[in-house]
């Protein structure tokens, strides 16, 4: 009975993360609203996906709105670069597609411009990860998860496709918008992380260590 109702085992220990996903996704759905913010959502929710689902640390209220301040100024100007970015690109995609169904040659550009718009969504995926992780100005940063995503070309396509099933998921399960955010992040951090590490040095990843290491003993 006493195992029952041990709150470090499995069930709870389950629970928690389930409960803790159901928040995370809520507070990004919720900082994501005025869409100038999403950005700064983005990061907050990967800071803490990291932190508190992966290695247990902190609590998630607390350090998703740490991450949201302090992460708010170039999470968002980098965030309305890249939004400018998609509208220019899907306008243009949008304009092609016309030409295409009236007939003329040029509009066959609107498959061009799909491609791109999905490059600027996984460059996106990236960067926000970025900005949570590592200290650099904004062209280093969108540098570095340009060149992460092209030299992880395998993980990047893996994460295309998982980027995939969760909107398929929410597509057909629409109540699922409530866990998916969260859900997706943290599945996708799993595979970024180790990415990460091979652009960290050797004296970062054991302090790293070291931090996760001394909190769960």
């Amino acid at each position: 009975m006493d195992r029952i109702f041990n709150f470090d085992n499995v069930f709870f220990r389950a629970f928690d993360k389930i409960i803790n996903v159901f928040c995370l996704s809520i507070l990004w759905i919720i900082f994501s609203i005025p869409v100038f913010t999403i950005g700064a959502s983005t990061t907050a929710l990967y800071y803490t996906v990291n932190k508190v689902l992966t290695h247990g640390r902190g609590y998630v209220f607390r350090e998703f709105w740490g991450a949201f301040k302090s992460n708010f100024k170039q999470a968002t100007v980098i965030w309305l670069i890249l939004l400018a970015a998609g509208v220019f690109m899907g306008w243009d995609a949008y304009i092609m597609k016309q030409f295409y169904d009236a007939g003329q040659a040029i509009g066959k550009l609107f498959a061009f411009f799909y491609i791109m718009l999905g490059f600027l969504v996984v460059w996106a995926l990236y960067i926000f990860p970025n900005i949570a992780r590592f200290e650099n100005t904004n062209r280093a940063i969108m540098k570095n998860a340009a060149l992460m995503a092209l030299a992880s070309l395998p993980k990047t396509v893996l994460m295309v496709i998982m980027l995939a099933a969760f909107i398929l998921a929410d597509w057909f399960f629409p109540f699922l918008i409530i866990f998916i955010p969260a859900a997706f992040m943290w599945a996708w951090s799993g595979i970024l992380e180790k990415i990460f590490r091979r652009f960290m040095s050797e004296e970062d990843i054991a302090a790293e260590d070291e931090r996760n290491r001394e909190y769960k003993n």
